[in-house]
């Protein structure tokens, strides 16, 4: 009953954080030059069809009566049209946005196999070589931009060695995309018993996820030490030790008092990843839903990138409900 009553609250404070998003987000883009009519009809239109344009878009309505015209197309279900592609917002971001998902989900698992064993080990041999192995990575991963590291990957990977597949796509070209169920290609192809698909897929994620894991297994490594050292050091610790308990009972104790924090970064970086992986889309030519955003913005075509800010919080909305409940698991002072 108390988790449920938790879960309804925090619904309830989610629509106010959507509204807020919404409106910030729908400034923010008006704040963008360019006029979305001229850039439909071509630089070649008359004035008479641009104005025309702009009537029936709502674009010659003052700022709050267009945010109002958008409100209630998105009650709805309505979130527009894409003058790029043609084609409703919806329908772009449900074919996109798993792409996206796929690459952030992959990579952020791989930021925690790097971050978290190496955080715990570094935290019990601060002083060791390990100790030291860690402050170097947090510092390096923590001062390496994405999109340069994954050139670096495509030069020595694909260039020079020739191991991984041109940064062309999720799929290699002669692969045949699996039928739509998750929108995860590696998952789809594997219920789809689509074994070619699957290595192709696995092959193109490698680089990109490997560019996500190694930069944003910095910020995890860092927290998993900084937390682990305070857990170690602490009371609970030192009796475990008067008392002859074994070093592995005691680390394995301290890294559970230690997820909360773990789990706090892991989300906000989740959250993250979502919106600032577009760069290393955009190196692969991964075709995800930041992509698609950045060209809305590029283009001034709002409905886009409106529709994405929309998914994007909303997921992380939901991603953050879903860690609060792991708090209710993992952490009985919660409960």
């Amino acid at each position: 009953m108390h988790i449920l009553q938790y879960i309804l609250k925090r619904i309830l404070f989610a629509i106010p954080q959507l509204l807020g998003i919404i409106l910030v987000s729908f400034l923010l883009i008006k704040l963008i030059p360019g006029d979305p009519a001229t850039l439909m009809l071509g630089p070649m239109a008359s004035q008479a069809s641009i104005h025309a344009l702009r009537e029936q878009l709502g674009l010659n309505q003052s700022i709050p009566v267009q945010f109002w015209i958008y409100l209630k197309g998105l009650f709805h279900g309505n979130l527009g049209v894409s003058w790029q592609t043609t084609r409703p917002v919806f329908d772009d971001l449900k074919l996109r946005f798993p792409a996206t998902l796929e690459l952030v989900s992959y990579g952020l698992l791989g930021a925690l196999l790097i971050g978290v064993p190496l955080g715990v080990a570094s935290a019990y041999n601060r002083r060791g070589i390990l100790g030291r192995i860690g402050s170097l990575y947090g510092l390096a991963a923590g001062a390496l931009p994405d999109f340069w590291f994954a050139l670096v990957l495509i030069f020595v990977f694909y260039t020079i060695l020739g191991w991984a597949p041109a940064p062309l796509g999720r799929l290699d070209i002669m692969a045949i995309p699996p039928p739509h169920v998750t929108g995860f290609y590696t998952i789809d192809s594997l219920l789809a018993g689509q074994w070619e698909t699957f290595r192709s897929a696995v092959a193109n994620l490698a680089l990109p996820v490997l560019t996500l894991a190694v930069i944003n297994a910095g910020p995890i490594l860092k927290m998993t030490q900084s937390t682990m050292q305070r857990m170690l050091e602490s009371d609970f610790s030192a009796y475990g030790e008067l008392c002859g308990m074994p070093k592995s009972v005691i680390v394995r104790r301290a890294f559970r008092n230690s997820l909360p924090n773990v789990m706090t970064i892991v989300s906000v970086l989740y959250g993250f990843l979502i919106g600032g992986a577009v760069l290393v889309e955009i190196v692969f030519s991964w075709g995800g839903a930041g992509q698609y955003a950045v060209q809305g913005v590029l283009n001034s075509d709002l409905n886009p990138v409106m529709g994405f800010v929309l998914f994007a919080a909303c997921f992380s909305l939901v991603f953050y409900l879903i860690v609060d409940l792991i708090y209710f698991i993992i952490d009985p002072r919660v409960r």
